[in-house]
């Protein structure tokens, strides 16, 4: 539920958990109340995450919908702004806007394979996905998640990876363009995992997220392996500064990632998605 689209709601800090040198997880709860009690949002969505005097970002949420109190971020400190979030301590405050933007079809995919598709470090928004099918496994079919990254040090949750992978009727295959000795998943790129996993293609839904020429390369794949164009969905990055589609930094073709979506289902942005500049 967003309140004033404009004003911060401010945010208590509860953990800052690393995952790696520059990627960390920062729980918050918001202060006040009945804001608190209010405040609801859905898989693929995110916030606007605010601190005074430096600036803000757009975050995805990665936490339960169902824990309302709880708000997790899992952020990559990679600019001023999250490189601030990064030292962040318990009982410190943040500005928090937010829910925007559109979410996973959570409702359409009962029932069905779900196949969790990324590349790259970027795999934060469907991370909510799996935490939400894994607390509600019966609800939905063969869970398959496939995950590329450029160096297997560059792997997140590995501890997490090999728990999803002994769930009942769950795939998890990774792969890396580099290895150490120590890898024990497969050399190459995500597409190159299709020939590992299973799937019913007539009764599956495939998220994708990660760099826009690995979800091209995906998308092809997916096509061809008897999936149609309606059964993709993807989550795209922008520059998001205003997250209500005002300023117009995030423009794709005729839609607005903040606010159309991050999340999308294929055939809204097939015209644009291809081509170069958009």
């Amino acid at each position: 539920m967003l309140t004033n689209p404009y004003l911060p709601m401010v945010g208590e800090v509860l953990e800052n958990h690393p995952e790696t040198p520059d990627i960390f997880t920062l729980r918050l709860r918001l202060k006040e109340p009945a804001l608190a009690n209010n405040y609801s949002f859905e898989p693929g969505q995110f916030n606007m995450l605010y601190m005074p005097g430096v600036g803000e970002v757009p975050i995805s949420i990665v936490s339960d919908p169902d824990d309302k109190h709880i708000i997790d971020h899992t952020i990559r400190a990679v600019g001023r702004v999250t490189r601030v979030l990064q030292k962040l301590k318990v009982g410190d405050e943040t500005g928090i806007r937010g829910p925007y933007g559109s979410s996973w079809p959570m409702a359409q995919i009962k029932k069905k394979d779900v196949l969790i598709i990324t590349g790259g470090l970027g795999c934060a928004p469907v991370v909510s996905v799996i935490n939400y099918i894994v607390k509600r496994r019966a609800d939905f079919g063969r869970l398959v998640i496939m995950q590329g990254v450029k160096h297997s040090n560059d792997l997140i949750w590995k501890d997490q990876y090999q728990q999803w992978a002994a769930l009942e009727n769950t795939q998890v295959a990774l792969a890396a363009n580099q290895t150490t000795p120590a890898w024990n998943w497969s050399s190459g790129y995500v597409t190159d995992l299709f020939d590992e996993v299973c799937f019913d293609s007539a009764n599956s839904i495939a998220m994708l997220c990660g760099p826009e020429i690995m979800m091209s390369a995906t998308i092809r794949e997916l096509l061809q392996r008897g999936m149609t164009e309606a059964q993709i969905w993807l989550t795209m990055e922008r520059n998001m500064q205003c997250a209500i589609g005002h300023c117009g930094h995030c423009q794709h073709g005729s839609q607005f990632v903040c606010k159309d979506g991050p999340v999308f289902n294929y055939p809204v942005v097939r015209e644009w998605f291809f081509r170069e500049g958009f």
